[in-house]
């Protein structure tokens, strides 16, 4: 893990953090593999079986290539902004999926060592009934927000422990309860 420039005592306004996943570009470079073989199907065709055929492969390919690059580039990095209202993540370089948890809704926090994409079923945005809610970009440690309403919500990010430490924080100068 990489040092991150909030690691000291003193609390920023706005604590940022981000975990990334390097492994998500060789799946977006298999997807990009695919849209060159529909791409080069529908130009450089030999195809003799008919126009049927080939239409669903060329269609196939591309969409299936669209599918995984996009899906894939989504959760490349996730981003995690905590400002004194509200905890935001966002993945991947549009920003969607975004969640935005007001600070009020948020009972706790805790720091889990090991997240791992098997626990949740692979990576990106995950929901598992026993389990709760998750954004897995990558296997290491992240933070465990447990809400009011009995669900909790992990976030796989750098320097954990500290995002853990500055929520713990604001949640103490915050009036706690459901009600707020």
């Amino acid at each position: 893990m990489r040092d991150h420039p909030h690691a000291d005592d003193r609390h920023p306004d706005v604590w940022t953090g981000r975990a990334t996943n390097r492994v998500q570009w060789l799946l977006a470079l298999a997807g990009a593999a695919c849209m060159a073989l529909g791409i080069q199907l529908a130009v450089d065709s030999t195809w003799n079986s008919g126009i049927a055929p080939l239409v669903m492969s060329v269609v196939g390919c591309i969409a299936a290539g669209l599918l995984v690059i996009f899906g894939t580039l989504a959760f490349v990095h996730v981003d995690l902004r905590l400002d004194k209202e509200c905890v935001e993540v966002r993945c991947g370089h549009i920003g969607l999926p975004r969640r935005r948890i007001p600070l009020s809704h948020v009972a706790g926090a805790d720091f889990t060592a090991l997240v791992t994409p098997r626990h949740w079923g692979g990576w990106g945005y995950r929901w598992r009934p026993e389990k709760g809610t998750a954004v897995v970009v990558r296997r290491g440690e992240g933070i465990v927000l447990r809400l009011w309403d009995g669900h909790t919500f992990t976030i796989t990010v750098d320097n954990a422990e500290s995002a853990v430490r500055v929520i713990r924080d604001r949640l103490r100068t915050n009036t706690p309860g459901p009600g707020r």
